[in-house]
């Protein structure tokens, strides 16, 4: 339905004439390359690219997916009824669209009925965002070129579509996960990315005797080896490297115990933000994004201001010293605190639409990418860099991992949510980067918190079911991605300490689905096969016909299965184990 053959497009220009400007494009099957000549011996400034735009060739009742421009927001339903995540690109983060258009970003694929899946999507984000605007008329693949100046008598090179409607929807992602690659290698990292996360236990409130407890705990679990400390262990927002007075000990020392105990630090931070109290911004200033009258702009001006001391403002990627300054903070954490895993968070604010940024012949693309790679020579190359509220596509071969999914809570809503997230974007996983489904969760808790006094309180006891339990950890095993406990280590139950060494023995191993709604999922293995099935719905069974031949048995008990229609509860899941006959086919 998309043909490139008969395309419409256009540039718009800020200043200057589009007259003298001449779009390129060179075909190479599914790949059609872009860039721009201009000949009109004066300078652009350039607005937007519409490399390609159509009527839209598909009915309004046609499924769909699609990428946000962050890491929090995906796109779905059909075209006459979008759904999508809770944080959206245009309401949540307050990016500029167009109006009568629906902005996606980077990557769609299209479900007609009975037809073959078209996937479209750019391979490539090395200096531009992407997008992808639509209604029930039109279609137009557009690059924001962010206002870049093109010089008279010069060529800019544009980023890569690619567009197949060949091959099932794993197989097409596959093709594109492949060409992405081309441009954008994923940092190499070949090791399980396994341990605990303090976040999911005590949030903001972590003290470093809690750190020590679960580090002791952990012995429990030989396979598990990074310690995650998450958001609390610094005094402020931007000061990463000046500890909370609830590490007395100091964040330094706290790492040298953890390396004692055979066991990886690891650190959370957000490279690319900074309260008005901390130390960083208070003495640099003129490292951030600027509004227009010069001064250091706030995140709530542009868009959503921060879910934690905010407002934030925004370090600016283009600023050479503060590159410099990043740098410093990650070799430090490297070099003197022994960490080489870092959790980047709040990164979409190094790539925020909108502001001035020191050197204004830089997308704010390219400022992110440059932050990045200050970020990656101080922690090292072989150091874990793990993504989180990220820019997607502008972090491409920047990350070793990254988080695919909204944080997880230990309630139903959010097991289910986060598994349709997850599923999404399994194809990336070992292929873009390590995909991080987010914390495992097994055990209800009663969840600290921080009152607005600053004083602490503990919680009501969540109330997740067995059933909904069984739903998450066959959602965490089907991600294939990095396994990171998200409980109290000295309160895991005997069967949930079974449950992690199998997911363990599974680490890596991806589920595909051919399903858009994803109830149905399986991961070869050495035996035979794995099928994930899930129910989601709230009320009703579901009735799954399992494979014939050859012998069945639940994943987690190795008992066998005898009955081959197979009955799920709502809101559960179950993995079986399907050997098949000698000579057989799984």
């Amino acid at each position: 339905m998309l043909n490139l053959n008969e395309s419409q497009f256009e540039i718009v220009t800020c200043s200057g004439h589009a007259d003298g400007l001449k779009l390129i494009k060179v075909k190479n099957g599914s790949v059609h390359a872009f860039h721009l000549e201009n000949a009109s011996g004066e300078p652009a400034v350039l607005r937007e690219v519409v490399v390609h735009r159509q009527a839209m060739g598909y009915p309004a009742n046609t499924r769909f997916y699609a990428e946000g421009s962050n890491m929090l927001s995906q796109y779905w339903g059909t075209i006459g009824q979008i759904q999508s995540t809770v944080y959206t690109d245009r309401l949540h983060y307050r990016f500029p669209v167009r109006p009568g258009m629906f902005t996606v970003y980077n990557l769609i694929q299209f479900f007609p009925d009975g037809g073959t899946p078209e996937l479209a999507g750019f391979t490539s984000c090395r200096r531009f965002t992407n997008e992808i605007r639509f209604n029930g008329e039109t279609i137009e693949f557009v690059i924001d070129c962010d206002n870049l100046a093109i010089p008279p008598n010069s060529t800019l090179e544009l980023e890569e579509l690619f567009v197949t409607a060949r091959g099932s929807r794993e197989e097409q992602l596959a093709q594109f996960a492949d060409r992405i690659a081309h441009y954008h290698p994923r940092p190499q990292y070949d090791k399980p990315l396994t341990g605990w996360c303090s976040w999911y236990c005590y949030g903001p409130a972590v003290r470093e005797s809690d750190i020590e407890e679960n580090c002791l705990a952990m012995k429990k679990l030989p396979g598990f080896r990074y310690v995650q400390i998450d958001d609390g262990y610094q005094r402020f927002m931007g000061d990463w490297l000046i500890p909370h007075p609830n590490f007395p000990g100091g964040v330094k020392e706290l790492c040298g115990k953890i390396r004692k105990m055979g066991l990886e630090p690891a650190l959370w931070a957000a490279p690319f933000i900074a309260e008005e109290k901390s130390e960083l911004f208070q003495r640099h200033p003129d490292w951030f994004v600027r509004d227009e009258a010069g001064k250091p702009l706030s995140s709530a001006q542009c868009s959503f201001g921060g879910w934690r001391c905010a407002p934030w403002y925004m370090l600016d990627g283009s600023h050479p010293e503060a590159c410099e300054y990043l740098c410093h903070v990650f070799r430090t954490m490297r070099e003197e605190w022994g960490c080489t895993y870092f959790k980047l968070d709040a990164n979409l604010w190094g790539c925020m639409p909108g502001g001035r940024r020191f050197n204004p012949g830089m997308t704010r693309t390219e400022a992110y990418r440059q932050g990045m790679d200050a970020i990656r020579r101080g922690a090292g190359p072989d150091a874990v860099i793990l993504g989180c509220n990220a820019p997607l596509w502008p972090s491409l071969g920047t990350c070793t991992a990254m988080r695919v999914t909204n944080d997880i809570s230990r309630r139903w809503d959010k097991f289910d949510e986060l598994s349709r997230e997850c599923f999404s974007r399994n194809w990336q996983n070992g292929k873009l980067w390590i995909n991080d489904p987010d914390c495992l969760l097994l055990e209800n808790l009663a969840i600290r918190q921080i009152l607005p006094d600053g004083s602490v309180s503990t919680g009501n006891r969540t109330a997740v079911s067995p059933e909904e339990f069984d739903f998450h950890r066959a959602h965490i095993l089907a991600s294939g991605g990095a396994l990171l406990s998200g409980d109290i280590l000295t309160e895991l139950r005997e069967d949930s300490l079974r449950t992690i060494e199998k997911l363990l023995q599974m680490y890596g191993k991806t589920a595909r689905f051919d399903d858009t709604e994803f109830l149905h999922g399986t991961i070869p293995v050495e035996e035979g096969v794995l099928h994930c099935y899930f129910n989601r719905a709230p009320l009703g069974k579901m009735f799954c016909r399992l494979p014939d031949g050859g012998t069945c048995a639940d994943f987690w008990s190795g008992e066998t299965i005898d009955d081959r229609l197979l009955v799920l509860p709502p809101r559960s899941a179950r993995v079986i184990l399907h050997e098949p006959e000698k000579g057989g086919n799984a």
